[in-house]
Order: C-alpha cells, then sequence, then structure tokens
C-alpha cells in the first residue's frame, strides 16, 4: 500500500481575503482554522503546513448570538498568585476588536509547534482596508 505525504517544497500557499461583517464569529473562525490548516486541499497532510494564509477583514463588525457580548467572558493570568484577569466580549470589542477573532482560531488550531506556527498564516483587520494588495488574495464566502 502506497502512502501520499506532502513536502514543504510542494505546497502552494495562496492568500484568501474572508469579510467578518455581519457574519456570527464561531462560522467566521471555523472557515479561517480550515482554510489556515490546509484540508480544503487534496494534498493536506496533518503534520505539514499545506494551508493558505488569510486576511480577515471587518472584524469590528463580527456578531455574536444571544447574550454573549456580555456573558462570554476571555481569561488571562498573570502567573502570580491571584492574577487573573477577565474581560468580557463587549469589551475586548471596544479595545481591540481583532483579538476577538484570533482567539477564536487560535483556539481551533493544534496546541503544539505546528499550531503555533500556522497562527502566523492569520491577519485580522478592524476595517475593510488591509496592506495585502500585492499578494492578490481571493475573496472566500462563508
Amino acid at each position: 500500500m502506497k502512502t501520499f505525504s506532502a513536502k514543504k517544497e510542494d505546497v502552494v500557499k495562496k492568500w484568501v481575503v474572508i469579510d467578518a461583517a455581519d457574519q456570527p464569529l464561531g462560522r467566521v473562525a471555523s472557515k479561517a482554522a480550515y482554510i489556515i490548516r490546509g484540508k480544503h486541499k487534496p494534498i493536506f497532510t496533518p503534520h505539514v503546513d499545506t494551508g493558505d494564509n488569510v486576511i480577515i477583514i471587518n472584524a469590528a463588525r463580527v456578531k455574536l448570538t444571544g447574550q454573549k457580548w456580555d456573558q462570554k467572558v476571555y481569561y488571562h493570568h498573570s502567573g502570580y498568585p491571584g492574577g487573573i484577569k477577565s474581560i468580557t466580549a463587549k469589551e475586548m470589542r471596544e479595545k481591540r476588536p481583532a483579538n476577538l477573532l484570533k482567539k477564536a482560531v487560535n483556539g481551533m488550531l493544534p496546541k503544539n509547534r505546528l499550531g503555533r506556527s500556522l497562527q502566523t498564516n492569520l491577519r485580522v483587520y478592524d476595517n475593510d482596508e488591509h496592506p495585502h494588495q500585492a499578494q492578490m488574495p481571493e475573496a472566500v464566502s462563508i
């Protein structure tokens, strides 16, 4: 039985742009993680970066359903005793709306060194302008 395993030099990376305006956060994040991981390609190999580069625009206009703007809480810890900090989704949208999508997508990627390198393939912007026109990104609908 012959198996296939993609090599790093065999992968052709494209650039993709996703418009998050008026789209649910989870739908945008899962589509972006799917493309970053490379699962949409026939040469997908679990231990190789076969995915594309993803640009997400209009991150400030992403939607959450129900009461999640007030009830969804993000935690981080300073490392010191009693150093747990929390921020709601509404506060995060006011301060840094791009972090909402970054956290959602990074949570859907592998938790290993491949996942850490895949995180660099994501760019998130608050409005509809981005500096990656030279890469000629393709628009993807959700």
